[in-house]
């Protein structure tokens, strides 16, 4: 029985110490994403502001948004899957590293939500 309880926990301490390790590498990468991003998002600063919050009423903010769906939207621009006269040109030239890296850059980004005092 304890040869049993020790290969367990071997196990299980194994495999803690493979998602620390996964996570060590990991997490400097998502930050290289984000720096690369960043630098890329000038291009959007135009429509999408500095810091993804759009200055324009018919532009949406892409401060705070989930990853995924950037990714996916930019995907669709680029495929021609979804329209638009400027994204379409944009995403035509986008790799997908570019898209990885921006969703990323713009997912990271804090978004604070105050509600109104009705009081």
């Amino acid at each position: 029985m304890w040869f049993i309880v020790s290969a367990m926990v071997t196990r299980i301490l194994s495999a803690s110490w493979l998602v620390l390790a996964c996570l060590t590498f990991a997490v400097p990468a998502l930050a290289q994403d984000a720096r690369a991003g960043r630098e890329k998002a000038k291009k959007c600063v135009v429509c999408h502001g500095k810091y993804g919050i759009a200055v324009a009423p018919n532009v949406p903010s892409l401060a705070g948004e989930n990853a995924n769906y950037i990714a996916s939207q930019l995907k669709a621009f680029k495929s021609g899957k979804r329209k638009h006269q400027q994204m379409s040109i944009i995403a035509a030239d986008l790799e997908d590293a570019d898209i990885k890296d921006l969703a990323r850059w713009f997912s990271l980004i804090k978004v604070v939500a105050t509600p109104p005092d009705l009081n």
